[in-house]
């Protein structure tokens, strides 16, 4: 087993430096100072071949990291896909590119395709860039390096806060990115979420050496550059929310001919499937089972500025659900593979419960011991189907095999490998 060296107790309170040169972190109290404005203004928005050409040949020729970063508007529009893209490198300065102006980027992510990607919480942006060609072969991803230092908070403007001593502008965020023309705020609070990256990404590596953990956050940025896009979710539909009040196969029915029907309209509006029918008006037509129109009507969630046509189309898909044979209904829950929910192993293999509370136990000792969230050190997916079968001869060889073929990390057998070994011989396996 290999130690990390040193976790901090309270992370938040370090500085470990990496603020920009020309200016240093703090006040002379202290206090961390707010960064109102980039280094060199809020550039233009790139909405045009030509500009973008130019930015192109500006990224080809900088050198070292680049940071980058993509807002979408989730809540306003259907999908995830990015509405703006942010670059910032050195020797080519920060680039904000329209994507729905310009929504083929591949000519950049291949310009860039040799440097390292520095991104916060990359698995959230990596899917919109993906579409419009941007695929890093290499990334720092300073949300996880936080994580994995053990920052109790990892949002960027805590960790440019707590590590570099700047404070940056809020409030952004969660507007609808499809607006055109951006207002300038937003595009300087765009620009600023760039500013920092590459600073903060090497005082996190810093840090991460440090405490002896760097060797650990490569693997698991290696991991997710590596990762091939999810596949497609199935039965989409159940993951409405309030779903757990729907017991009955008709009533399941229902939810799913009103959520498709959602989102064949929310589609071709680009809209959010929240503002064409809330889950909530979903589940109370489940669950009413509406005989007509004007009884739909009578619901919350179709109330008085439902227009006649829109009830009409809702009742229709009400309608066709309570239609259905028996045998079409859906069944009540998803088939999964792999163990059951950990709630039922009581009932069904009391030794396996023991055996996952044991495991979970020594995993929370372990993680609060290297100072990181639990499910950073280990996936709770990969302990659960660990305890669920555990392999026939129970050694750190074996486990470790278990976990490896459900996607540990070297590093992360290397910790938790002995341990769970221990729990599965102490308990019986």
């Amino acid at each position: 087993m290999t130690d990390a060296r040193e976790p901090a107790a309270d992370s938040s309170l370090r500085t470990t430096g990496g603020a920009p040169p020309d200016d240093g972190g703090t006040s002379d109290t202290g206090a961390p100072i707010p960064l109102l404005e980039p280094r060199e203004g809020i550039p233009p928005v790139i909405a045009d071949a030509a500009a973008l050409d130019r930015v192109v040949a500006a990224f080809a020729a900088g050198s070292g990291p680049v940071a980058v970063d993509a807002e979408r508007a989730s809540g306003y529009r259907y999908g995830q896909r990015a509405y703006l893209v942010q670059l910032r490198r050195e020797g080519a300065g920060t680039a904000l590119i329209d994507p729905v102006a310009c929504p083929d980027l591949s000519a950049l992510g291949q310009v860039l395709s040799d440097a390292e990607w520095v991104l916060h919480a990359a698995t959230q942006d990596l899917p919109c860039l993906r579409e419009i060609g941007m695929v890093p072969t290499r990334l720092f991803d300073t949300e996880l390096a936080g994580r994995l230092a053990g920052f109790p908070r990892v949002g960027l403007g805590a960790m440019v806060e707590n590590v570099l001593g700047y404070v940056l502008e809020k409030g952004h965020s969660a507007v609808d990115w499809s607006t055109r023309p951006l207002p300038e705020p937003w595009l300087r609070y765009a620009a600023l979420d760039v500013e920092l990256l590459v600073d903060l990404r090497n005082a996190l590596e810093k840090e991460l050496d440090r405490q002896g953990k760097l060797e650990w956050a490569l693997q698991e940025f290696e991991a997710i550059a590596t990762a091939p896009p999810p596949p497609p979710r199935k039965d989409p539909w159940r993951r409405t929310s309030g779903m757990h009040k729907v017991r009955r196969r008709r009533q399941l029915a229902v939810v799913r001919e009103l959520w498709e029907t959602r989102d064949r309209i929310a589609r071709r509006r680009d809209v959010s499937p929240g503002k064409v029918l809330p889950d909530s008006a979903i589940v109370e037509a489940a669950l009413a089972l509406p005989a007509n129109v004007h009884a739909l009507a009578a619901l919350n969630g179709f109330g008085h500025r439902t227009g006649r046509r829109q009830l009409e189309q809702w009742q229709a898909a009400v309608d066709r659900a309570k239609a259905l044979p028996e045998s079409a209904l859906p069944q009540q829950g998803q088939q999964v593979t792999g163990p059951p929910p950990p709630r039922a192993w009581a009932d069904k293999d009391p030794a396996a419960a023991a055996r996952l509370a044991a495991a979970r136990a020594a995993v929370t000792a372990l993680a609060e011991r290297l100072a990181m969230p639990q499910e950073n050190l280990v996936a709770p997916d990969a302990v659960r189907r660990l305890c669920w079968e555990p392999p026939r001869v129970v050694d750190p060889e074996s486990v470790g095999a278990a976990l490896a073929g459900y996607g540990a990390r070297p590093w992360q057998v290397g910790q938790v490998a002995p341990a769970l070994a221990d729990v599965l011989r102490g308990v019986g396996a």
